[in-house]
């Protein structure tokens, strides 16, 4: 189906939103990208510097805009699931940053509502590190077996931002979750290129470099996963820590080991202490935060269906979720997948 310069587009939250609006607004098949927020003044700002751009009303104005086809929420983490909610049942297709929702009863709705309308609506989440090349390249490797049977899958979520939750917008969030806020990231590239899903995780949570702030929840968080194949995941997510903004990871098979920290990426291919590893020359980042958002507007274009990707995105929150519940709970927990 041709829809060059038809799609109308409805952009929520102007902060990394505004990433989203330009990614948007280069897309040929977007005529016009509508701009919400909170703050009039940021609002008039951003509309200044994206294309095909126009401040729109409030939030249920374009609920009611038959006009619009996509709503793109980047709004703050404990308003996703009512927007998300609200434009699936108004018949929008959704972009949403990461978490998509915060609950597993959010997450069910959310599910019904989409299945709800057999695959016409399209629902994707900017979990964005998929459209790193060095992630791409490393699922690609792992699927054609260059490693080996995955025994273990290390990833560290290094946010290095701690004034952000000591006084920006997720300080004031009840029951913030630095698992769901950042360390979903880290379980979401786990899932994508292991291709598997773990049954149960044991976690535990601490709250040092936030005490003495508005902020009352763990700034850091590790979960261990176990799968039905034996694997053995660890996940954290560490929002105090003394470093740059950094996603570490490292993946180890029976017949090579992935590793990237601040050494670069390489492989290790041989047990030789000898032997050297190979030097992996991919960008561990995306160019933008609105990279995954041409294929989503491609997906809308064409109707094709998203089914897994989408049950994908409902999976890593169910994982998230799990982590939470142990970190609290100080058992062993089941991931319960919806």
């Amino acid at each position: 189906m041709d829809k060059a310069g038809e799609l109308v587009v409805a952009v929520v939250g102007l902060g990394v939103g505004e990433q989203h609006a330009h990614a948007y607004a280069g897309h040929p098949a977007v005529r016009q990208v509508l701009l919400v927020d909170l703050d009039p003044a940021r609002a008039m700002a951003v509309a200044k510097r994206v294309a095909k751009s126009a401040i729109a009303g409030t939030f249920a104005e374009i609920m009611s805009d038959q006009s619009v086809a996509i709503v793109s929420i980047a709004s703050f983490d404990d308003a996703h699931f009512e927007q998300v909610a609200a434009a699936l049942g108004a018949g929008k297709h959704v972009f949403v940053e990461k978490p998509l929702c915060r609950t597993l009863a959010e997450l069910a709705q959310i599910k019904r509502l989409w299945a709800g309308a057999g695959g016409r609506l399209k629902l994707g989440s900017n979990l964005v590190l998929r459209a790193a090349p060095l992630y791409v390249w490393l699922r690609a490797r792992v699927a054609d077996g260059d490693l080996g049977d995955l025994y273990a899958f290390d990833g560290d979520y290094l946010y290095g931002r701690l004034e952000k939750v000591t006084h920006g917008w997720r300080r004031d969030v009840k029951d913030y979750s630095v698992m769901q806020g950042g360390g979903i990231h880290m379980i979401d590239l786990m899932l994508w290129v292991s291709r598997q899903r773990p049954h149960s995780v044991t976690a535990a949570g601490s709250r040092f470099c936030s005490r003495g702030t508005g902020f009352q929840y763990d700034d850091f968080c590790a979960a261990l996963l176990r799968f039905e194949s034996g694997m053995v995941a660890r996940i954290t997510a560490n929002y105090g820590c003394v470093h740059r903004h950094q996603h570490v990871m490292r993946v180890f098979g029976s017949r090579k080991s992935f590793l990237y920290d601040d050494a670069g990426a390489r492989m290790h291919e041989s047990r030789d202490p000898a032997a050297p590893a190979t030097v992996v020359a991919r960008a561990p980042l995306p160019a933008t935060k609105g990279d995954l958002i041409p294929a989503f507007v491609r997906s809308v274009v064409d109707n094709t269906d998203q089914g897994n990707e989408t049950q994908d995105i409902f999976d890593g929150i169910c994982v998230a979720i799990a982590c939470d519940r142990a970190a609290l709970s100080g058992q062993v927990e089941k991931v319960e997948y919806v």
